[in-house]
């Protein structure tokens, strides 16, 4: 018997009716529809549902939150984290990292997440926004940034690196320099699972508005290989580029090292039906794993260019609006 509740709703499509919950990769290679949560570390929740319909998400109410929300690391912490990461490309360990901090928050007052989503749908609308309750996790995600679109053979990814307010008009240097590197990293990672000469950069440096903030963005593209399973495009580009580092390997040493366990949190979201999929990066994210506490994560990516004191107010930039919708003091 699976829990009450279970659905998944992500850009007007519904899915209900949870017939079967797994981690192993094979079983979407089906045709079914499912639902899709990897963790940053990997650990996989892949839900298949009966019903998919096309509609508006169901609205429901919510308690604003009241109290301080708690983050994983100081300002003085994560500025040291920061200046430990500039020491590590100054040396030539790593050459970008994504540095991150969780928030929390004591989930109490509300029954669910539905009426948070609701809000974000109306405070923050996000072309990623998803919503997936499956057992005991719950997220509400307002992304704006596609991690893979599928669409036959055909495959496509959008790493945002760059974040300035909208009373800015110009990226620095620091900005296209760090949304290069991960460019030539999802090349790279879709080089693995598309054919030869197939990988290309069809749109450099765009600049995308969301709620309070510009973000810089590209377009990477590509043609799978013939019969490729999802199992293997899973291995081939998880964690997300633009959500690691580069080297994604060094960069993953050190994150793993500094940050302990980022769950849902820059991990992916989203759907995947056959042979075509939307899947996001999970960030501007929310989540509970049935503990009764909200979590929300929030990042910069670290350079040598990187200011530490700088990279410490792009992350409360990057959470004071969303946090607002939440409720509660950052």
């Amino acid at each position: 018997m699976f829990t009450q509740g279970s659905q998944m709703w992500m850009g007007g499509t519904h899915a209900t009716n949870l017939v079967e919950v797994t981690d192993d990769a094979s079983r979407l290679d089906d045709g079914s529809f499912w639902a899709i949560s990897i963790t940053f570390e990997g650990k996989a929740t892949f839900a298949r549902f009966a019903d998919v319909a096309h509609s508006d998400f169901p609205s429901a109410s919510w308690k604003p939150l009241d109290a301080q929300w708690i983050s994983s690391q100081s300002q003085i912490q994560y500025i040291s984290y920061v200046s430990a990461i500039r020491h590590i490309i100054a040396a030539g360990g790593v050459y970008q990292v994504n540095a991150c901090r969780q928030l929390s928050h004591d989930f109490q007052g509300n029954p669910s997440l539905t009426g948070l989503f609701s809000e974000l749908l109306k405070r923050n609308p996000a072309e990623f926004a998803c919503y997936l309750k499956v057992e005991d996790l719950e997220i509400a995600s307002a992304s704006p940034e596609r991690f893979l679109s599928r669409n036959g053979s055909g495959i496509l990814t959008s790493p945002i690196k760059g974040t300035i307010t909208q009373k800015e008009d110009v990226f620095g240097d620091k900005d296209k320099a760090e949304n290069l590197m991960i460019v030539d990293l999802m090349r790279n990672d879709l080089g693995r699972i598309c054919e030869t000469g197939s990988v290309e950069v069809s749109e450099l440096f765009r600049h995308e508005k969301h709620p309070g903030i510009t973000h810089l963005v590209s377009d990477v593209s590509g043609k799978l290989r013939q019969g490729i399973s999802w199992s293997e495009i899973f291995t081939s580009v998880m964690a997300p580029g633009s959500v690691s580092g580069a080297p994604k390997s060094s960069a993953l040493s050190i994150i793993g090292e500094n940050e302990g366990v980022r769950g849902p949190y820059c991990g992916t979201l989203g759907w995947i039906h056959g042979d075509r999929a939307e899947l996001s990066v999970a960030i501007r994210t929310f989540w509970t794993t049935g503990d009764s506490v909200l979590r929300y994560g929030t990042g910069a990516g670290i350079t040598w260019g990187s200011d530490p004191a700088a990279e410490w107010e792009e992350t409360q930039l990057k959470a004071r609006h969303l946090i607002s919708i939440a409720g509660g003091e950052l």
